[in-house]
């Protein structure tokens, strides 16, 4: 399959005011979003607004963002009510949503803006690439979004939408100079932000990984994969390694009144900074130590089962060991009450880990 790269020097000059058009009329309405009617009275975006929900939003889906931008942004409404918060309290609000390094990093960027500029965010992509944990995506999203400045923004659902209306076979992540070209030569100087969320917008609800509904599709007439018939052929993949599986356990001690004891993971590292129960020392490249044997002090320790949790390059799974403790046993950590547990900084696999000793308070890792 050969790859029909877009012209440098004649983009389409009626893309960009096809696809405004389609998107002032189905413009999805999000929290974080300010809607065409909105702009036309003059509305403007929160570049905070704005940058929360784009840390929020990756490599996470909108749904799941939801209700935990509603939190955030109720909350601490503002990047200077974030920067004021304790970092463990962002860590719990945090808690579930996943990619803890996303939390580490917004605070840290809050901190840096409230403290260095004022409160308010740099207005272009190389200001707001030089912030903790905003990345050349992300920059080019604030700065097309929240402040009207010409970027070349592109996400998942744009790099599939440009590698269909240009059949780019050049498989992924080595296409993404192409594609970046391609969106690049048709970003207008009028309402970049509109574009560029017009074009997730439309890869989100329309020009979907599976059965895309082209017939609905503003660009239909201009997308190549469309007249070949191969739109879901693209955009190319390289075939995904089997993700390793890594193997460790993990240790619900419980007072006999019904605490339980809790354990600050190191602040680097996965789950970093995260609240959990002892486990052995799993890493990304290593087992840790299995076993009741493994146990970070002696009880008599019971076996619960097996928890999995797939993380994005591997799947770990842990044996889980609960057991009734008297006393203060030689550990560092604290320990949290039923009522306060659901409310702790747990990611989802500690979830799970105590969803299997307690089945009632966390079931399947939910709280």
């Amino acid at each position: 399959m050969a790859s029909a790269k877009p012209s440098k020097t004649a983009p389409d000059p009626d893309l960009a005011s096809v696809l405004l058009a389609w998107y002032d009329r189905h413009a999805r309405a999000l929290p974080w979003r300010v809607s065409p009617s909105e702009r036309a009275q003059g509305v403007v975006n929160d570049p905070y607004r704005v940058w929360l929900s784009e840390i929020m939003l990756q490599q996470t889906t909108v749904q799941a963002v939801k209700p935990y931008f509603a939190s955030f942004a109720m909350r601490w409404p503002t990047i200077t009510d974030l920067a004021a918060a304790e970092t463990e309290d962002v860590m719990k609000a945090w808690a579930g949503l996943g990619y803890y390094s996303r939390a580490r990093n917004l605070k840290r960027c809050a901190d840096v803006v409230a403290a260095e500029h004022g409160g308010r965010f740099p207005d272009t992509e190389e200001g707001l690439r030089a912030l903790p944990g905003i990345g050349p995506y992300t920059a080019a999203a604030i700065a097309a979004i929240a402040f009207d400045r010409r970027a070349a923004v592109v996400d998942g659902n744009i790099e599939r939408v440009f590698t269909r209306l240009h059949e780019i076979a050049t498989p992924l992540p080595s296409a993404k100079s192409e594609i970046r070209e391609a969106v690049d030569a048709v970003t207008p100087d009028g309402r970049p932000g509109d574009f560029a969320q017009a074009l997730m917008d439309l890869g989100a609800t329309i020009c979907t990984p599976k059965r895309p509904a082209c017939v609905l599709c503003p660009l239909n007439g201009s997308c190549l994969a469309r007249r070949s018939g191969r739109q879901e052929q693209f955009p190319v993949k390289l075939s995904k390694k089997e993700k390793p599986v890594r193997l460790g356990a993990a240790f619900v001690a419980e007072r006999p009144d019904g605490a339980v004891l809790l354990v600050k993971r190191p602040d680097t590292g996965l789950l970093g900074g995260m609240t959990g129960v002892p486990t052995t020392n799993w890493t990304v490249r290593a087992d840790g130590a299995t076993g009741a044997k493994s146990a970070p002090f002696a009880a008599d320790w019971l076996s619960k089962g097996v928890i999995t949790h797939v993380f994005t390059h591997f799947e770990l799974r842990l044996e889980v060991f609960h057991a009734v403790v008297t006393g203060a046993p030689d550990h560092e950590g604290w320990w949290s009450d039923s009522d306060s547990l659901p409310g702790e900084a747990l990611p989802t696999v500690m979830k799970k880990a105590l969803g299997a000793a307690f089945p009632a308070l966390f079931r399947k890792g939910k709280t």
